[in-house]
């Protein structure tokens, strides 16, 4: 029996095409009493991506995907397009009808927009509330980071290279500094015949002569003087969410605030990972030679927290964990949870 024989309603014919279920670029609307009230989260989602997505009318994905049809197609189309005029940018659909078996069905086809005119959102609800992203079959409202980071590449924003009044040059780790302009100037014979005041302008240690933000988190004794709230909070927690308690009631298995330089919480984190990872002890049986195999890569850990430092968002996927980066007010929080699953998550 073949695939389509076992799951009639697994996928759609509309005329000569071929539609799956509901996917990143898919989406389903019934329209058979009229025109779907709100839109606004798909037109908003499709938008948000490169290669935008179709929304096929008619279509009942509540009754085992019937193929119902819309209840007036050249309405619904108007109705459709209303809803797109109240989206910033506006969002100019490719609308088709098609007809089968008698029925009337509807295809609307939402371009991606550039990156510079993301996010789109849905003015009744403003930018914060009305932009939207796709995930799976799902049309999530996008974070405010994900919303300032569209702002961010729009207008170019550099928030690594403002300057920090506080700090003075005088101020930053001098030995590490001069390690740093030895290594920049290895096998450049142009930059090396430069000043170490002309060196930091360029590589961005200083700007107008003050000490910029990256110059702190790499070079500063103590960057949380200046932005405490900079800093990793690790946790241990004794269930596979945060909040479940322990056998006694305990909350955390371990807790430890990270703090320093970038390349200082980088390794704090790694140590913190590996205190709190289990470590499996193997001898091979032809050699007796022993090994020691950690829970989880150690090197792609610090894959995941050099980026999640360095980018502020970062999802990874690995063949037996999953790392998620959620960046909530500058502040960067990691989570280790303990399951059958075996599974972590830096939030």
């Amino acid at each position: 029996m073949s695939e389509e024989e076992k799951h009639p309603n697994s996928h759609i014919w509309l005329g000569d095409a071929f539609f799956v279920r509901e996917s990143q670029f898919l989406e389903l609307k019934s329209a058979g009493k009229g025109c779907p009230k709100r839109l606004y989260d798909t037109l908003s989602s499709f938008s948000n991506q490169d290669d935008g997505g179709i929304i096929i009318f008619g279509v009942d994905e509540e009754h085992g995907y019937q193929e119902s049809g819309v209840y007036d197609a050249q309405d619904l189309q108007k109705k459709i397009n209303e809803q797109c005029l109240q989206m910033e940018p506006v969002v100019r659909p490719l609308l088709t009808v098609l007809e089968k078996d008698g029925k009337c069905f509807v295809a609307a086809e939402i371009p991606g927009m550039d990156l510079a005119d993301r996010p789109c959102y849905y003015r009744g609800q403003g930018r914060i509330k009305g932009a939207f992203v796709r995930v799976g079959d799902s049309d999530e409202p996008m974070t405010e980071y994900e919303i300032y980071s569209y702002e961010a590449f729009r207008k170019k924003y550099q928030d690594d290279l403002r300057e920090i009044p506080r700090a003075s040059f005088a101020s930053l780790n001098q030995e590490t500094l001069k390690t740093y302009l030895e290594k920049i100037r290895e096998g450049k014979p142009k930059l090396s015949r430069l000043p170490d005041e002309e060196i930091c302008e360029l590589m961005s240690i200083t700007r107008n002569g003050e000490v910029t933000l990256s110059a702190v988190l790499l070079f500063s004794p103590y960057p949380q003087a200046y932005f405490p709230q900079l800093c990793i909070t690790a946790v241990v927690v004794p269930g596979k969410e945060l909040g479940e308690t322990g056998i006694l009631g305990e909350r955390f298995l371990d807790n430890r605030r990270i703090e320093g330089t970038l390349p200082e919480m980088l390794d704090g984190a790694i140590q913190f990972v590996r205190k709190n990872m289990k470590i499996k002890t193997i001898i091979d049986p032809d050699t007796g030679k022993r090994t020691d195999h950690t829970d989880y890569p150690v090197e792609a850990v610090r894959e995941a927290v050099l980026n999640a430092l360095v980018h502020r968002l970062w999802k990874a996927f690995h063949k037996r964990c999953y790392a998620k980066l959620i960046v909530m007010q500058s502040y960067c929080r990691i989570h280790w949870f303990y399951g059958k699953s075996g599974s972590f998550y830096f939030a």
